[in-house]
Protein backbone atom coordinates (compact mmCIF):
# COMPACT_ATOMS: atom_id res chain seq x y z
CA UNK A 1 0.00 0.00 0.00
CA UNK A 2 2.84 2.29 0.80
CA UNK A 3 4.85 1.79 -2.82
CA UNK A 4 1.70 3.22 -5.16
CA UNK A 5 1.04 6.28 -2.52
CA UNK A 6 5.34 6.98 -2.76
CA UNK A 7 4.66 6.35 -6.36
CA UNK A 8 1.89 8.86 -6.53
CA UNK A 9 4.01 11.36 -4.44
CA UNK A 10 7.00 11.33 -6.41
CA UNK A 11 4.93 11.69 -9.71
CA UNK A 12 3.07 15.09 -8.11
CA UNK A 13 6.24 15.99 -7.34
CA UNK A 14 7.94 15.61 -10.24
CA UNK A 15 4.64 17.66 -12.32
CA UNK A 16 4.52 20.63 -10.12
CA UNK A 17 8.65 20.75 -10.68
CA UNK A 18 8.05 20.48 -14.63
CA UNK A 19 5.41 23.00 -14.68
CA UNK A 20 7.26 25.46 -12.66
CA UNK A 21 10.60 25.24 -14.90
CA UNK A 22 7.95 25.26 -17.53
CA UNK A 23 6.58 28.50 -16.64
CA UNK A 24 9.58 29.73 -16.08
CA UNK A 25 10.99 29.12 -19.70
CA UNK A 26 7.76 30.53 -20.86
CA UNK A 27 8.14 34.04 -18.92
CA UNK A 28 11.77 34.08 -20.65
CA UNK A 29 10.59 33.31 -23.92
CA UNK A 30 8.26 36.39 -23.54
CA UNK A 31 5.47 34.77 -22.72
CA UNK A 32 3.12 34.31 -19.38
CA UNK A 33 0.72 31.84 -18.17
CA UNK A 34 -2.60 33.20 -17.08
CA UNK A 35 -4.44 31.26 -14.13
CA UNK A 36 -6.90 33.91 -13.20
CA UNK A 37 -10.52 34.56 -14.06
CA UNK A 38 -9.78 37.97 -14.81
CA UNK A 39 -9.23 37.17 -18.52
CA UNK A 40 -9.49 34.18 -20.26
CA UNK A 41 -7.44 31.40 -19.17
CA UNK A 42 -4.51 30.51 -21.23
CA UNK A 43 -1.45 31.48 -23.24
CA UNK A 44 -0.56 34.92 -23.57
CA UNK A 45 2.72 36.36 -25.28
CA UNK A 46 4.10 39.78 -25.07
CA UNK A 47 3.99 41.74 -28.10
CA UNK A 48 5.96 44.88 -29.10
CA UNK A 49 2.66 47.57 -29.70
CA UNK A 50 1.24 50.52 -27.79
CA UNK A 51 -0.48 50.44 -25.08
CA UNK A 52 -4.27 50.79 -27.19
CA UNK A 53 -7.64 50.96 -25.58
CA UNK A 54 -9.07 46.95 -25.44
CA UNK A 55 -5.38 45.67 -25.61
CA UNK A 56 -4.39 43.38 -22.59
CA UNK A 57 -1.44 44.24 -20.45
CA UNK A 58 0.86 43.12 -17.62
CA UNK A 59 1.42 46.09 -15.00
CA UNK A 60 2.93 46.54 -12.07
CA UNK A 61 0.61 48.10 -9.44
CA UNK A 62 1.67 51.00 -8.09
CA UNK A 63 3.13 50.86 -4.36
CA UNK A 64 -0.20 52.10 -2.20
CA UNK A 65 -2.06 51.10 0.80
CA UNK A 66 -4.62 49.39 -1.55
CA UNK A 67 -2.62 47.07 -2.98
CA UNK A 68 -1.07 46.50 0.29
CA UNK A 69 -4.24 45.49 1.59
CA UNK A 70 -4.92 43.36 -1.68
CA UNK A 71 -1.70 41.32 -1.27
CA UNK A 72 -2.78 40.86 2.70
CA UNK A 73 -5.83 39.56 1.61
CA UNK A 74 -4.72 37.49 -1.16
CA UNK A 75 -6.49 39.15 -3.88
CA UNK A 76 -3.22 39.41 -5.54
CA UNK A 77 0.06 37.04 -5.50
CA UNK A 78 3.50 38.51 -4.29
CA UNK A 79 5.91 39.06 -7.14
CA UNK A 80 9.07 41.33 -8.42
CA UNK A 81 7.07 44.45 -8.76
CA UNK A 82 8.27 47.05 -6.16
CA UNK A 83 5.96 46.52 -3.03
CA UNK A 84 6.74 43.29 -3.42
CA UNK A 85 3.01 42.91 -5.54
CA UNK A 86 2.80 40.01 -8.36
CA UNK A 87 2.24 41.57 -11.81
CA UNK A 88 -1.22 41.44 -13.17
CA UNK A 89 -3.20 40.89 -16.39
CA UNK A 90 -5.54 43.51 -17.54
CA UNK A 91 -7.89 45.00 -20.11
CA UNK A 92 -7.74 48.53 -20.90
CA UNK A 93 -10.89 50.01 -20.72
CA UNK A 94 -10.13 53.66 -21.54
CA UNK A 95 -7.22 55.74 -22.10
CA UNK A 96 -6.29 59.49 -22.75
CA UNK A 97 -9.25 61.73 -23.66
CA UNK A 98 -12.18 58.96 -22.15
CA UNK A 99 -14.27 60.09 -19.79
CA UNK A 100 -14.79 57.52 -16.52
CA UNK A 101 -17.35 57.82 -14.26
CA UNK A 102 -16.41 54.76 -11.47
CA UNK A 103 -18.94 55.10 -8.74
CA UNK A 104 -21.59 52.34 -6.96
CA UNK A 105 -23.16 51.64 -10.32
CA UNK A 106 -20.34 50.62 -12.21
CA UNK A 107 -17.61 51.69 -14.79
CA UNK A 108 -19.23 53.88 -17.50
CA UNK A 109 -16.93 54.89 -20.37
CA UNK A 110 -17.96 57.44 -22.48
CA UNK A 111 -21.68 57.74 -21.01
CA UNK A 112 -21.45 53.11 -21.92
CA UNK A 113 -21.60 51.27 -18.46
CA UNK A 114 -18.81 48.34 -18.82
CA UNK A 115 -20.31 44.94 -18.07
CA UNK A 116 -19.55 43.34 -14.93
CA UNK A 117 -18.17 47.01 -13.79
CA UNK A 118 -20.48 47.06 -10.51
CA UNK A 119 -18.79 47.31 -7.15
CA UNK A 120 -19.18 44.48 -4.91
CA UNK A 121 -19.23 45.96 -1.11
CA UNK A 122 -17.33 42.84 0.88
CA UNK A 123 -15.84 39.69 -0.81
CA UNK A 124 -16.92 35.88 0.19
CA UNK A 125 -15.56 36.39 3.56
CA UNK A 126 -17.46 39.49 4.49
CA UNK A 127 -14.45 41.77 4.18
CA UNK A 128 -15.13 45.28 3.23
CA UNK A 129 -13.86 45.89 -0.20
CA UNK A 130 -12.59 49.77 -0.81
CA UNK A 131 -15.06 51.78 -2.58
CA UNK A 132 -12.89 53.86 -5.16
CA UNK A 133 -14.61 56.81 -6.72
CA UNK A 134 -13.85 58.60 -9.92
CA UNK A 135 -15.10 61.26 -12.40
CA UNK A 136 -12.76 62.41 -14.92
CA UNK A 137 -11.13 62.73 -18.23
CA UNK A 138 -8.43 60.90 -18.61
CA UNK A 139 -4.99 62.45 -19.14
CA UNK A 140 -2.09 60.93 -21.54
CA UNK A 141 -0.49 59.42 -18.37
CA UNK A 142 -3.68 57.43 -17.25
CA UNK A 143 -5.32 54.24 -18.46
CA UNK A 144 -8.10 52.61 -16.91
CA UNK A 145 -7.76 48.85 -16.66
CA UNK A 146 -10.16 45.93 -15.66
CA UNK A 147 -11.95 42.49 -16.26
CA UNK A 148 -14.89 42.55 -18.00
CA UNK A 149 -15.90 39.07 -17.90
CA UNK A 150 -15.28 38.19 -13.78
CA UNK A 151 -17.72 40.62 -11.65
CA UNK A 152 -15.24 39.65 -8.65
CA UNK A 153 -12.00 41.15 -10.08
CA UNK A 154 -9.84 43.29 -8.36
CA UNK A 155 -9.65 45.94 -10.35
CA UNK A 156 -10.20 49.48 -11.19
CA UNK A 157 -13.19 49.29 -8.97
CA UNK A 158 -11.35 48.99 -6.33
CA UNK A 159 -7.99 50.72 -7.18
CA UNK A 160 -8.71 53.13 -9.53
CA UNK A 161 -7.01 54.23 -12.78
CA UNK A 162 -3.47 53.45 -13.58
CA UNK A 163 -0.85 55.49 -14.76
CA UNK A 164 0.88 53.90 -18.22
CA UNK A 165 4.38 54.03 -16.42
CA UNK A 166 3.29 51.08 -14.08
CA UNK A 167 2.62 49.12 -17.74
CA UNK A 168 5.09 46.51 -18.28
CA UNK A 169 4.05 44.76 -21.65
CA UNK A 170 1.08 44.70 -24.13
CA UNK A 171 0.66 40.80 -24.27
CA UNK A 172 -2.08 39.00 -26.94
CA UNK A 173 -3.85 35.48 -26.39
CA UNK A 174 -2.10 32.61 -28.17
CA UNK A 175 -4.56 29.97 -26.00
CA UNK A 176 -7.36 30.65 -23.86
CA UNK A 177 -10.55 28.97 -22.53
CA UNK A 178 -12.68 30.87 -21.13
CA UNK A 179 -14.31 29.11 -18.12
CA UNK A 180 -16.38 31.68 -16.99
CA UNK A 181 -19.48 30.32 -15.53
CA UNK A 182 -22.76 30.87 -17.91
Amino acid sequence: MKKPIKILAIGLLTLSIGLFVLSIVLRFGGFYINTTPSLPVGLYRIVDEPVSKDAYVAFCPPQSDVFDWAIARGYINPGDCPGGYGQLLKRVHAVAGDTVLIDETGITVNGQLLPNSIPIRADVYSAALPQYRFNAVLNESECLLLSDLNPHSFDARYFGVIGREQIVHVVRPVITFNLQEE
